[in-house]
């Protein structure tokens, strides 16, 4: 099976779509593409955007996680909007701010719409969803109320996807805070710690964190959320390390989140399902991850330690040693890599992760049957951070599984936070980040954006 697997990531490398490398400067300029598609930078100047939906009169809404606010933009035009600007949001260089937003199943009557961020409370950092009211005739959002408040949050893997299912429910991606790595590799990775019944009672969300939360719109508990340990909760799954995107199709969810130096998944989520993490990672199957539970170790904070290659061997805990029987495999992941690997590739430097088998996905969404890119029909697309590009996935015809090879598009030399399908199919629109690093179009690290804070637009260009 290993075999396979990396068989399908050398495949997969071979398939790419590879993009000839440019300079953008200003909106309207042409971003280098393949055809049939054509490529231009519709907006330009936006303060780290984060989440992007269709919002009312066929406009794009984009969060600006730095710049506190929520934008429409013209897809038309290029011109932007501001909807509201949020003053206490706790921002940071990457994780911190505002993250997703979702518009309630009865917009069109009650005009709510409902966002993510983090905040402070004293000297606590917490993360909450809150709703707002969107006023057509000022185009602006007001009257905010808080639906669910007091989740921890910090610097690291915020989660932060918003949205509703086809059953009424709103569902929000959580991650673990990236403890137990980096910086913050001394405090205890709780994505597999559950709530207790106290917790749930007073409002204690200590035991959130590594999930995907479903709530009622007021955000109270669902009645048939699954129960865990015999205490029902917001939390629907579990196991979880940074999951950036969430997508219903049909009445299935998708999430994606980002593996540490393998093994970034594509998961259908199930309820009460377990996704394995810190104690897998991927498939359970011994390759190149193992878990070391850093907060156990003495004199922690000393040890200059390689989190993913400690040098203490008998530090690593192996996959198969935790008998999971809720344990869900992903329904794909990217990639999984032998115990053999070279994580140190001395060509990309200070920026090894850059060289890991790895993509970092940031959003799902899908494109239909119906679409006009016949080549594109019933797939999955996630974009990508560390990749800087788009990637397709088949799926069957039922939507609960993936079949066939991840093909790559549109890659420049970009962090793409966020792809959003046009509702003709004609057009992909894709956010990028303000700043970070990522794979250039030679394949090698670069800490410097062609595009930072950029709205791209691919259009499809049906052959005479």
């Amino acid at each position: 099976m290993l075999a396979k697997r990396c068989a399908l990531f050398c495949l997969t490398l071979l398939m790419a779509v590879m993009i000839a490398s440019a300079a953008f400067a200003a909106p309207g300029d042409a971003v280098p593409t393949a055809e049939p598609f054509t490529g231009k930078i519709l907006v330009e100047g936006l303060d780290a955007p984060w989440g992007m939906i269709w919002g009312p009169d066929d406009h794009l809404w984009i969060t600006e996680r730095e710049g506190k606010r929520v934008v429409d933009i013209d897809p038309a035009t290029g011109t932007k909007t501001v909807l509201v600007e949020i003053p206490d949001i706790k921002t940071g260089p990457q994780h911190e701010g505002l993250l997703g937003l979702a518009l309630a199943p009865d917009f069109a009557s009650s005009g709510l719409v409902y966002l993510t961020y983090t905040y402070m409370d004293g000297e606590k950092e917490l993360h909450k969803i809150a709703s707002y009211k969107y006023d057509a005739a000022t185009k602006k959002l007001s009257d905010p109320k808080d639906i669910l408040v007091g989740i921890p949050a910090g610097n690291d893997h915020q989660g932060g996807r918003l949205v509703f299912g086809p059953d009424g429910k709103l569902y929000l991606s959580k991650g673990e805070l990236g403890h137990n790595q980096g910086a913050n590799r001394c405090l205890k990775n709780e994505a597999q710690r559950l709530p207790t019944a106290d917790e749930v009672k007073n409002k204690d969300y200590a035991g959130y964190l590594g999930k995907i939360l479903r709530l009622n719109p007021d955000g109270s508990v669902p009645d048939d959320n699954p129960e865990f340990n015999g205490v029902k909760s917001h939390v629907f799954t579990v196991g979880h390390r940074n999951p950036q995107g969430l997508l219903f199709i049909k009445d299935q969810l998708y999430s994606v989140e980002q593996g540490p130096s393998t093994d970034d998944e594509l998961n259908h989520l199930v309820s009460g399902g377990n996704y394995g993490w810190p104690l897998i990672a991927g498939y359970q199957d011994d390759q190149a991850y193992g878990w070391v539970d850093w907060s156990a170790v003495p004199d922690c904070a000393k040890i200059a330690a390689d989190v993913y290659m400690p040098e203490d061997q008998s530090l690593i805990v192996k996959e198969t040693s935790h008998d999971r029987k809720d344990y869900k495999e992903p329904a794909r992941t990217f990639y999984t890599m032998p115990s053999t690997y070279n994580f140190k590739d001395p060509k990309f430097g200070a920026l090894a992760y850059l060289g890991w088998a790895t993509i970092a996905p940031s959003s799902l969404d899908y494109y239909p049957p119906d679409g006009p890119i016949k080549a594109w029909q019933n797939s999955i697309i996630i974009s990508t951070l560390k990749n800087g590009a788009i990637y397709r996935l088949p799926l069957s015809g039922d939507v609960k599984q993936v079949q066939g090879d991840l093909i790559k598009y549109f890659h420049t030399g970009n962090r793409y936070r966020q792809v959003l399908i046009s509702k003709d199919g004609t057009k992909i629109y894709v956010i990028t980040d303000k700043s970070g690093n990522v794979l250039d179009e030679n394949g090698l690290g670069s800490q410097t954006l062609k595009n930072p804070g950029s709205l791209f637009v691919f259009e499809y260009e049906a052959p005479k």
